[in-house]
């Protein structure tokens, strides 16, 4: 549903997401994640709680995770977006999912994007000056709730993306 550009709660946004620029006059008081998923037709951002409580809604802007249910569309006009719909364009994207599906940190799916926006922005800037460890993990993804897995599977995924790629075995020269 496009705003009425005469509708003087409309206001223009210009807005780069997963890439790709866009252009849209939006009702002043659109949040952001009304935004992707009913104007540019962006689903893997979901609503929970619609208080910021729940995580499921996070999103990257300009790098670092926000969420999407608290943020006006206005407030991202000029930024960079990042849905999980796009995060197939970091290299540490495939790690991550691989290891969400072998340590169980899937179940209903429902909070899956908001952990893995969350989680890649944890691998992309590490706290060099703290080891990335299991209590580390935890305090990252505090914001964000599951109610299907324990946390368990969702925490030693991310540890296991934040291990280098396995190089393959070693062949000796003839």
């Amino acid at each position: 549903m496009a705003a009425d550009s005469r509708d003087s709660n409309a206001v223009p946004v210009s807005i780069s997401v997963n890439g790709r620029n866009f252009r849209r006059t939006v009702p002043a008081r659109l949040t952001l994640a009304d935004f992707l998923r009913d104007h540019l037709g962006l689903t893997g951002t979901h609503l929970g709680c619609e208080h910021g409580v729940c995580g499921a809604c996070t999103v990257l802007v300009d790098g670092h995770s926000a969420r999407s249910c608290l943020m006006l569309a206005v407030q991202a006009d000029g930024a960079r977006l990042d849905t999980v719909e796009g995060l197939g364009r970091y290299e540490q994207c495939d790690r991550l999912r691989e290891a969400f599906s072998r340590n169980g940190g899937l179940q209903c799916g429902f909070c899956t994007p908001g952990f893995l926006v969350t989680a890649l922005e944890l691998l992309r800037d590490p706290d060099t000056e703290k080891p990335l460890c299991e209590q580390s993990v935890r305090e990252a993804l505090s914001g964000n709730i599951c109610r299907c897995t324990g946390y368990q599977g969702i925490v030693q995924a991310v540890l296991d993306a934040a291990e280098p790629p396995d190089p393959g075995p070693e062949v000796e020269p003839d």
